[in-house]
């Protein structure tokens, strides 16, 4: 198949999943065009079914805010017909599902049908398009997908009790790479650059927006290190991040937290992490988490959205309700105060990320676009 991917090209979990799905789909054989704004983060080149096309934006003095979805929509029109792509799928459905149905219907008239299938990763559906000036495109953007997609049963129930959807929303999990996510054996993993040999590695890791309720990741951290010797290595970049600082200089804990803004180097500190803090308002899924189990690292959270599908409570780690501090900073000593509940923690984690290896999530990718081109096809014929 010749597919294109259409997604935010940043650190976040969307971006991440949108590269590992496309590249994978090229190992596999299909031909994949990413269209976006830049080179997704991920995005390795070096393979001859991968393509990226950027999407530039002209500026003029007309427009207060430049019209992505406008340029995004030509791009898409330009690239079916010049690679003879046979299906569309975006992730998000504002601005890429929108921008995709244009193009369909530019493509239409020029006697071009072309499937889109359209996967829901979160702050699409809870956030930003829960907002009153964006709903009605929201709804539209789905309904007049093809196939619609959600990464979690979480989210596609909220996407339900949030909007007017007519249209079925089938659950595809995220997915974690499990081979590249561990590290070889017999390769160095260099605990003791960061840590004591007694001291336990706590870390966490996001884009430190407000929903990831940064300051408890502090706050839990602070309770934890009153009982067990311990470090708290902070992995992103984010608008929280100054006053996460200012809050460990507050506690008298700074000497004990390390901030290293983004990192391509995500294997290697989960390599030597002991526990992962994912405390946050709200997660769709919670992929981070899922990362961090890959890596065989328990994980503490809340039990908010789709994490509750992806930590089973009192296996891969605990969950707590938002806000719990003293409840998340107990179950986090529960796991770390004794070795061999730890291992058992460790372990489990690892059994659990086994289920969302991407060998097993993959074939459902391809049956949903299976599915999008025989009822195109259908359609065509009538």
């Amino acid at each position: 198949m010749k597919i294109a991917i259409v997604c935010y090209p940043t650190f976040g979990g969307s971006g991440v999943v949108a590269t590992e799905l496309g590249l994978e789909l090229a190992h596999r054989g299909h031909e994949i065009h990413f269209i976006t704004y830049s080179q997704p983060v991920r995005l390795a080149l070096l393979n001859p079914r991968v393509f990226y096309h950027e999407v530039n934006v002209p500026e003029y003095p007309l427009f207060h805010y430049q019209p992505y979805e406008l340029a995004l929509s030509s791009k898409l029109v330009d690239m079916v017909k010049l690679y003879k792509i046979e299906l569309l799928h975006v992730h998000y459905a504002i601005p890429h599902a929108y921008a995709g149905y244009m193009a369909k219907q530019m493509l239409k008239d020029e006697g071009i049908h072309i499937p889109m299938v359209t996967t829901l990763h979160g702050t699409d559906i809870t956030l930003v398009g829960n907002h009153p000036h964006y709903k009605p495109a929201v709804s539209f953007s789905i309904n007049k997908s093809d196939i619609v997609t959600s990464v979690s049963q979480s989210l596609k129930d909220e996407t339900y009790k949030l909007f007017n959807i007519t249209k079925e929303i089938e659950v595809i999990p995220n997915f974690i790479e499990l081979k590249n996510a561990k590290i070889k054996e017999g390769e160095p993993c260099y605990r003791s650059l960061m840590a004591h040999d007694s001291e336990m590695i706590i870390t966490h890791i996001s884009n430190f927006r407000k929903v990831k309720r940064i300051p408890d990741i502090i706050k839990i951290f602070h309770l934890i290190q009153q009982q067990i010797p311990a470090k708290l290595m902070m992995v992103g970049d984010g608008p929280e991040k100054e006053k996460a600082e200012s809050l460990c200089e507050e506690l008298g804990i700074a000497n004990k937290v390390i901030f290293f803004g983004n990192s391509h180097e995500i294997d290697k500190i989960l390599c030597f992490s002991d526990l992962f803090l994912l405390p946050s308002e709200t997660e769709s899924f919670g992929l981070a988490a899922l990362e961090a189990m890959a890596c065989s690292v328990p994980v503490i959270s809340s039990n908010t959205g789709g994490l509750p599908e992806v930590n089973s409570e009192g296996f891969s780690g605990y969950l707590s309700n938002v806000g719990d501090i003293e409840s998340m900073a107990k179950n986090a000593i529960k796991i770390l105060a004794n070795p061999a509940t730890l291992a058992t923690f460790k372990k489990n984690a690892l059994e659990v990320a086994e289920q969302f290896d991407l060998a097993k999530i993959l074939p459902l990718y391809e049956a949903v676009y299976q599915k999008a081109l025989a009822n195109n096809l259908i359609e065509e014929t009538e």
